[in-house]
């Protein structure tokens, strides 16, 4: 019997232990649930313990056409051992599923729970969670959003794993003091949820993203971030992401290749733009260009909702290429199912 049919002997979801065949009849009985987080849940746990040796996941769709992808349980299972060993997590710890099991992410915890032995408590997942703040829980894993709007909950989780989209600087400087260990990941649906992580509120802070073990990293001429994790998957995965590598180890990520500015000769990375801003802009915005006559292209600011007041003032610690030369107000932003921006979809409302 291979690893991901079988069920911990120290598993718990919601409480209540289940053995293999207990676990399927109770995962029918999810998928029957009126509420549609409930469903996800049952129908993965239904198809993690069918007979394929392989499970089809989809991407989010957030920087493209969603697209199917097929992959191999051990290597989540083993994605699964190697978040274990990281965190240190034991048999019997607590864990919280706070994320839709839809996608990745929530899937991944599913299955950490289930290989590593967890007690996992599902809640509804939205942005504002109705987190049991009498209980304490080793181990969860959040979106940014859900970080933000929660807090004042954190007290009671030990890990906080955040990922799904950039951590802003403003958000950042909201969680140092928190005695709860807070990690920004870096990982998609390819590599089986994250193959590194970076420590947001340490007292040393990490500036860099770290990979787990048996992880390699390189670039390619695009300086794109090549990764080969051979217990994961088969093939090197050549990512979109411009990275600046610091060791074998370490990398720093810088924006992605596809959003890239060129003005001027200058390469602008929008995501940095984005980090700076993020604490002066309330309203929801992302940074684009669009054609410039002299420049090739200029950096222009697209904010939801209402016109809000943005001075000059806000944009001083950027450069003048990097200083968005337009502003476009749009009533809402085209989104992923998850929330993610469609950046493309948003822009053409523009048009």
């Amino acid at each position: 019997m291979l690893s991901f049919e079988t069920v911990h002997e120290c598993f718990k979801y919601n409480g209540k232990h289940y053995n293999s065949k207990a676990l399927k009849s109770f995962a029918l009985k999810l998928t029957k649930s009126e509420q549609s987080y409930n469903k996800d849940i049952g129908a993965f746990l239904l198809l993690w313990q069918d007979q394929l040796n392989t499970i089809a996941l989809k991407t989010s769709g957030s920087t493209g056409i969603p697209k199917t992808i097929v992959i191999e349980k051990q290597a989540m299972v083993n994605s699964a051992i190697a978040t274990g060993i990281h965190f240190n997590l034991q048999p019997s710890d607590s864990a919280l599923l706070c994320l839709p099991a839809h996608y990745i992410a929530g899937k991944m915890m599913l299955v950490r729970a289930l290989i590593l032995g967890l007690e996992i408590d599902s809640i509804e997942p939205k942005s504002s969670l109705q987190i049991d703040t009498n209980k304490q829980y080793h181990f969860t894993a959040m979106v940014p959003l859900q970080l933000e709007n929660n807090l004042d909950k954190l007290s009671t989780i030990k890990i906080v794993i955040v990922g799904g989209a950039k951590v802003s600087s403003a958000l950042k400087s909201k969680i140092q003091g928190l005695k709860t260990s807070i990690f920004e990941t870096y990982g998609m649906t390819e590599t089986v949820s994250h193959i590194a992580v970076k420590q947001l509120n340490s007292v040393s802070k990490q500036k860099y993203f770290k990979t787990l073990p048996n992880i390699e990293i390189s670039q390619n001429d695009k300086d794109c971030l090549i990764i080969y994790a051979p217990r994961v998957s088969k093939n090197k995965i050549i990512t979109n992401d411009v990275v600046k590598l610091h060791s074998k180890t370490e990398f720093e990520w810088l924006g992605r290749a596809d959003t890239i500015i060129n003005s001027g000769g200058i390469k602008v990375f929008p995501e940095q733009i984005e980090n700076s801003l993020s604490s002066k802009i309330k309203n929801r915005f992302f940074i684009a260009s669009e054609e410039d006559k002299i420049l090739g292209e200029h950096v222009i600011l697209i904010v939801e909702g209402e016109e809000v007041n943005i001075t000059d003032a806000m944009f001083l610690e950027l450069s003048s290429f990097s200083k968005p030369k337009k502003i476009y107000y749009l009533p809402k932003f085209v989104e992923t199912t998850s929330g993610k921006i469609q950046r493309k979809k948003t822009l053409q409302l523009l048009q």
